[in-house]
């Protein structure tokens, strides 16, 4: 190992700095963003012009005004509600419509993988999912978020590639002890699957959590709608034109201002998220490369 470092010359040395010189400011302008709503939402909000590397004037104040305001905390439900029911449905009709599809024996395969990919490339537009979507009474409703997004065409053919990896012997042995389909699919697809359901499981919760365009134009009850539509309509107006949304208290303070409370309320948002990927590190990488490789 020394004799390979020592072979090194000064210009390979040179260009290592520039490359970490790059890599550097590359991570600060990522992080630096994330690091400036951190200190925002833990500083008093008419302060705010004062801060940019750590608050001014430390306050909770704002996490305060968020959780005391009904709005939000309605709104903090239904997207936690909205992930949970909507990453678990996901995650088991992709999987089974994935696993189905695995099987070349399967009547009208072709078919099925025609419609798949032609949906995959193609969408009606706008109005007529809006049509479709009233037609079937899903209009202000919260399955709105649900049904529309149980199937993913992409994560479809990815699932394909997996469980065609599986090898068929596993099948073959539990049909001769008596298993029926949904036991082989349960017993021994799922837990031989954790890299692929992490994965998708992902990003379908991402999705979900972050989503605020059906929330916006498919949701009327404001009771209904999602915590990252409301940030929308905040950043879509003016200070005082959001004061109405804030709550009572925080209108009382006159150090709790739209903008701080919309730090925290993004610091909230991005939170859980953050926290998740830990656990799902160890499969997501493997999960990525699902059917990227061929023996």
């Amino acid at each position: 190992m020394s004799k390979l470092f020592g072979r090194r010359t000064g210009h390979d040395l040179a260009m290592d700095i520039v490359i970490y010189i790059i890599l550097l400011v590359i991570v600060i302008m990522t992080l630096y963003p994330f690091y400036f709503i951190l200190v925002r939402s833990f500083n008093e909000g008419t302060a705010s012009s004062d801060t940019y590397f750590w608050p001014a004037r430390p306050t909770l104040e704002n996490y305060e005004s968020f959780f005391k305001d009904g709005k939000w905390m309605n709104a903090l439900l239904i997207t936690i509600l909205r992930t949970v029911i909507g990453t678990v449905t996901g995650v088991i009709f992709t999987c089974i419509v994935a696993y189905a599809l695995s099987f070349q024996e399967l009547a009208f395969r072709k078919l099925y993988m025609a419609l798949l990919i032609i949906s995959m490339y193609f969408s009606a537009g706008i109005i007529p999912y809006y049509i479709l979507l009233k037609s079937l009474r899903l209009f202000d409703s919260f399955w709105v978020y649900i049904i529309p997004a149980l199937l993913n065409t992409f994560f479809v053919m990815v699932g394909i590639s997996f469980f065609q990896e599986i090898p068929r012997d596993l099948f073959d042995s539990a049909k001769v002890d008596g298993a029926n389909d949904l036991t082989v699919f349960f017993r021994i697809v799922f837990p031989v699957s954790k890299p692929f359901l992490a994965t998708i499981a992902l990003f379908i919760g991402v999705n979900h959590w972050n989503s605020w365009f059906d929330s916006a134009f498919y949701i009327r009850d404001p009771n209904l709608k999602t915590m990252s539509c409301l940030m929308m309509e905040l950043i879509n107006k003016n200070q005082s034109g959001y004061i109405r949304v804030a709550s009572a208290a925080a209108r009382a303070n006159s150090t709790v201002t739209s903008f701080s409370i919309q730090t925290a309320a993004m610091v909230i948002s991005v939170a859980p998220i953050i926290m998740v990927y830990p656990f799902l590190q160890q499969y997501f990488v493997k999960g990525i490369m699902v059917g990227s490789v061929k023996e």
